[in-house]
């Protein structure tokens, strides 16, 4: 029997995130969209609730909840800021190799940190140069004895200047193709990292993106996650366990867009009857309203799927693909139904527009999720 009504417990995390949200986020969206303050507060405060590192496994000190739940969380924090939201999930994607890759000496040195102070990870794996192309990373690590020597640059890195550890992905065989990729764990003290300057970027200026540069960083061999040449794998991996949390985190945004389009239609008056009344109108807010339904149910059943152990690469992929369409598009019909106030920063629509166009662009570009899609269909 399929059965879409959430648990009591589940009922239960979910308004927890959203009152958070409604006292903790949306206040300061605006504060920290216009100064690009890190939300340290904020964060705390996520983590003394329990609303961060919810995947953490109970071995290590976290919860053990699944995807799904993630999912509920992360599609409250988008609908308040997801610049804000995008930094406390940051921790999901940089832990998840972690969690589907390290032994247990690695999961209790790593993860368990996490569950006792209100940390912050890193997954450092696009480069200036290799984006979506994955397989041209330049950053190599070479094995010396019981050590690794690791060089190169990364790009684009979520919480760099905050993180404790990043996940670090680099060639240890750069005749191996993605198969001579090694994932490793490197500490953020290590001596030779050197962290660049918070990008100021389109939207989402919450979150603090910066270059990371290793010069000769060493770690040990015991850092190493899995074998040599399990890097693309357990990189890719990690997509399958994040692409959910980020697709709810569109639907979150997509659902601010249409709260306030609504209300703004619904007081705004033009040719003697509010901008509700007028059908074009209408029909923009119906399609808003079905995207929005559409999203979550592909991102429920993604996050469904790999907590059930089940293969939810095309789902997690689908779902993504159709939530971060959907915000951009949500959110520009947002700023149309609004007009000139709409394209003014004053209104929160405008922002929303900003932060929705990254959806379609981290954790895998549209493009790149189509091409995932095409592949797992033609290979039946």
């Amino acid at each position: 029997m399929v059965d879409f009504r959430l648990s009591p417990e589940q009922e239960q995390l979910r308004n927890l995130a959203r009152d958070f949200t409604a006292k903790y986020i949306a206040p300061k969206a605006k504060h920290h969209d216009e100064t690009g303050e890190f939300p340290a507060e904020i964060c705390k405060k996520a983590w003394e609730l329990g609303l961060m590192n919810t995947h953490i496994p109970e071995a290590h000190g976290g919860f053990g909840l699944g995807m799904f739940e993630g999912a509920l969380i992360s599609e409250e924090f988008g609908f308040g800021c997801t610049g804000i939201g995008t930094v406390m999930d940051c921790n999901n994607l940089a832990s998840a190799p972690v969690i589907v890759a390290g032994n247990s000496n690695q999961k209790e040195r790593f993860l368990r940190p996490l569950t006792e102070e209100c940390l912050f990870v890193s997954y450092c794996v696009t480069e200036p140069q290799a984006g979506s192309d994955v397989q041209a990373i330049r950053t190599t690590a070479i094995r010396k004895g019981d050590k690794y020597i690791i060089n190169g640059q990364k790009m684009w890195i979520t919480n760099a200047g905050k993180a404790s550890w990043f996940f670090v992905l680099a060639n240890t065989d750069k005749t191996g193709s993605h198969r001579g990729m090694s994932g490793f764990i490197v500490p953020a003290n290590t001596p030779g990292i050197t962290i660049g300057k918070k990008e100021w970027n389109m939207g989402q200026h919450a979150s603090d993106t910066r270059a990371v540069s290793f010069d000769d960083v060493e770690i040990p061999v015991e850092n190493r996650l899995g074998d040599e040449g399990d890097g693309f794998k357990i990189a890719m991996a990690a997509f399958d366990h994040t692409r959910p949390l980020i697709a709810a985190m569109a639907v979150g945004l997509s659902r601010a867009a249409m709260t306030f389009a609504t209300q703004y239609a619904k007081d705004r008056k033009t040719f003697g009857k509010t901008l509700a009344e007028h059908q074009g109108i209408q029909f923009m807010i119906a399609e808003m309203s079905r995207d929005i339904e559409a999203a979550r149910l592909l991102t429920w059943q993604a996050a469904w799927a790999i907590d059930h152990g089940l293969k939810n690469t095309r789902m997690a992929a689908t779902a993504k693909l159709f939530a971060a369409d959907a915000a951009m598009r949500i959110a520009t019909d947002a700023v149309q139904i609004f007009g000139g106030y709409g394209y003014n920063s004053e209104y929160p629509v405008e922002k929303l527009m900003r932060d929705a166009k990254i959806f379609q662009i981290y954790e895998g570009t549209s493009q790149i999720q189509r091409m995932i899609i095409a592949r797992e269909v033609l290979k039946g």
